[in-house]
């Protein structure tokens, strides 16, 4: 009989409540198990129970296909302070091939004030080919053009074709802006996020972005409203950490935009962070010694391609770190003959002005088409506010700040209007 995937859900948020993280890890696919161990699970759970307090209620499931044999459920929890959604994928055998914990009963995103979706329309495209192809969305100008064209990246972690983060859907904000201004945008689902149990062992950063951008200018290229000559890219975070990489195997790329790219190693960065978190809220405290302890594996000289991903940073291979480890954006971005617009949040904790943007400066300061704009209320996802940015702002809803969206639009197709 095959298990009832809301009835999984259902247990596995019974077994979180009552910290049996061993029991949940015993029903994780292989890939997952390989990705998560039950420990880090563990550090996750009581980051997010430490601020929103005990598990007071668990909702009813909500499943809805993925594909045939794969069923998305979301698990509402109600806390003493809040609450939280628990976000699973479950297959045909009862196993879970994906875990995340989003924020409960979020808004409906809304367009931004500087969208205009009389300007321009949408259609759904497939980006590559065979069993990893994903799809995407073109938001094209209405008009005759040719417009300009920009594939949009979204940063680490299986995110969709908006980078939706609770509420928010920034990659959808600079689509919708920038096609309401003349460019022509693609965005697209990522490999991790609709194909995750099938990719392989040796999967790496460049297997994640690589293969599907290229498609993607490819298919920008070939379309007769827009102009092949004027075809760019454009990475947050880890995306833009790899948009080099992407240019310098696709030398039909126009030109870079690298917004809150990282350039510190991430290793070292993730350290950076979790003490960050951990110092202004001890509740981060157990989340931030595994990482620690992690990042120290990822850095140290026994990593090799055999070291089991559960004991390393974020679930990645070791195969997947010792190809991050050897790849350096800022060298990368340099050998590149074309324009280049680094755009960084003064606020942002994730990607620093000090530690990352300071290393950009200072290995494409020879360049005179290198453009760096810091926008000083930003935050990593550019969201304009106060004071010190912590993971509780990314939660309301909210927009990327309008002046990042002209000054992209400007770089983007000088002029235009």
């Amino acid at each position: 009989m095959t298990p009832d995937p809301a009835a999984t859900a259902t247990t596995v948020v019974e077994m979180a409540r009552d910290g049996r993280f061993a029991e949940i890890e015993s029903l994780f696919a292989g890939a997952l198990r390989a990705q998560v161990s039950a420990e880090t699970l563990g550090a996750v759970w009581a980051a997010e129970i430490g601020r929103h307090g005990p598990v007071s209620a668990v909702g009813e499931p909500v499943g809805e296909p993925i594909r045939a044999g794969l069923v998305r459920v979301s698990v509402p929890v109600t806390c003493e302070r809040g609450g939280l959604m628990v976000i699973m994928s479950v297959d045909d055998a009862g196993e879970l091939n994906g875990l995340q914990l989003a924020p409960l009963d979020a808004p409906e995103w809304a367009p931004p004030a500087y969208a205009r979706p009389e300007l321009f329309e949408e259609h759904e495209v497939t980006v590559g080919s065979g069993p990893l192809a994903v799809p995407g969305t073109l938001s094209l100008p209405r008009g005759r053009g040719p417009w300009p064209g920009v594939v949009l990246l979204s940063g680490g972690g299986p995110f969709d074709r908006d980078a939706t983060t609770g509420p928010n859907k920034p990659l959808k904000d600079l689509a919708w802006g920038l096609a309401s201004r003349g460019v022509a945008v693609l965005r697209y689902d990522k490999v991790t996020h609709v194909h995750a149990d099938r990719l392989a062992g040796d999967f790496t950063m460049a297997d994640e972005y690589v293969p599907h951008t290229v498609a993607a200018v490819e298919l920008l290229r070939q379309r007769p409203d827009v102009d092949p000559a004027r075809v760019f890219v454009l990475g947050h975070s880890m995306g833009g950490k790899a948009a080099p990489r992407i240019a310098a195997a696709e030398p039909s790329v126009a030109g870079l935009v690298i917004m809150a790219g990282d350039a510190q190693p991430m290793h070292e960065a993730a350290v950076r962070v979790a003490r960050h978190l951990a110092s202004a809220n001890p509740d981060w405290q157990a989340a931030a010694e595994t990482i620690i302890r992690q990042a120290a594996v990822v850095g140290g000289p026994g990593l090799s391609a055999a070291t089991p991903a559960a004991d390393l940073l974020f679930g990645f291979s070791g195969t997947y770190w010792l190809d991050l480890r050897g790849y350096d954006p800022v060298a990368t971005a340099a050998a590149l003959d074309m324009p280049m617009l680094l755009l960084q949040g003064a606020r942002d904790y994730q990607v620093t002005v000090d530690d990352d943007l300071a290393r950009w400066r200072a290995g494409l300061a020879h360049r005179p088409d290198v453009t760096f704009r810091v926008y000083d209320a930003d935050n990593h996802l550019f969201f304009p506010g106060e004071g010190p940015s912590t993971p509780a702002e990314y939660e309301p809803a909210q927009h990327v700040d309008p002046a990042v969206v002209a000054d992209l639009a400007e770089w983007l197709s000088p002029g235009q209007r």
